[in-house]
């Protein structure tokens, strides 16, 4: 087990070769700084258990030193103790007062010193666990939050979290009269990649399928899976024509591609965009309703196309 690393600041070299000696001997690590300067130094740049802080030291005053040391990032959380000749209530409350953990007057029992020692160490490590318990449960929620609204096969945002960010977009666009474009991707015969290839090879081509929409589309744009072989993308302040210039990008992406175990077979996609403002979409179900029937419209005239929904 590691020895307890302690930080002692003391001018007096006597006393400090005391101090020192006595609690190398219950088994702490000891070292030395003589001035408040080459203590914060040391504390910042080894990593220490606790500090023994002389209250009166050459250059600087032993409760500015403890100040600072509270207020960096790096050192805050090392306990102080504070040792002093003064014993006035005065002194007290301002060694307390700058940030440091205990107050102990000199001279002192070492006996007593050991036990303060403990103490603070005892609670730094009850701390040190609690942040780490902390962090880990931080750690879990975010993997929980993540698989809330990740679909875990494609690694785009699913269906509920899409939901989520057209219900804001929609209202946005309603009330500023913004265009949006709702863009739905259906890959064509995929039961057949599923049939002759297996699930395996059909689970690669959706991962692949997922990669190539997210690389077409920009940064403000939503891409999501919507269930099965059917992807949407939602792409705020885009107009129907420059939605069309989007699906043309993801049919040249997906022609170019070739999927993993298709060998040679040609995989297509029919596509279908509804765009607003349209009197038509008065709710953000109609929205994605009109790009799903432009997405069936696409498949009935012969698939690998973009079909738009018709206007109103």
């Amino acid at each position: 087990m590691a020895k307890a690393k302690v930080l002692l600041v003391e001018d007096n070299k006597v006393q400090a070769n005391i101090i020192k000696e006595f609690l190398e001997k219950n088994g702490y690590e000891v070292v030395l700084a003589e001035d408040g300067m080459s203590a914060f130094k040391l504390a910042k740049t080894r990593s220490m258990d606790i500090i023994l802080l002389d209250r009166i030291l050459p250059d600087i005053d032993g409760t500015d030193v403890c100040r600072w040391l509270k207020m960096d990032h790096n050192t805050r959380g090392i306990p102080i103790i504070m040792l002093t000749a003064r014993n006035s209530v005065t002194d007290k409350v301002a060694g307390l007062e700058a940030g440091a953990d205990d107050y102990l007057p000199k001279p002192f029992d070492e006996s007593e010193l050991n036990a303060r020692i403990y103490v603070r160490l005892r609670t730094k490590s009850q701390q040190d666990e609690l942040k780490q318990k902390n962090r880990q449960l931080e750690d879990m929620l975010t993997r929980v939050e993540t698989l809330a609204i990740i679909d875990s096969l494609t690694g785009l945002f699913n269906r509920r979290r899409f939901e989520t960010i057209l219900a804001g977009e929609f209202k946005r666009a309603l009330r500023y009269e913004t265009p949006l474009s709702c863009m739905m991707i259906d890959i064509d015969r995929f039961k057949q990649v599923n049939d002759t290839c297996g699930h395996q090879t059909g689970d690669a081509v959706l991962r692949e399928m997922a990669q190539l929409i997210q690389s077409s589309i920009r940064e403000i744009d939503t891409a999501a899976r919507w269930g099965g072989e059917e992807f949407v993308v939602l792409s705020p302040n885009t107009s129907k024509e420059n939605a069309l210039l989007a699906a043309a990008r993801v049919l040249k992406a997906v022609s170019r591609h070739s999927f993993t175990g298709l060998a040679q077979k040609e995989l297509t996609v029919s596509i279908g965009i509804a765009s607003m403002p349209d009197p038509a979409f008065d709710s953000q179900d109609k929205l994605v309703h009109a790009a799903d029937l432009a997405m069936y419209e696409a498949k009935k005239n012969g698939r690998n196309r973009v079909e738009t929904s018709a206007k109103v």
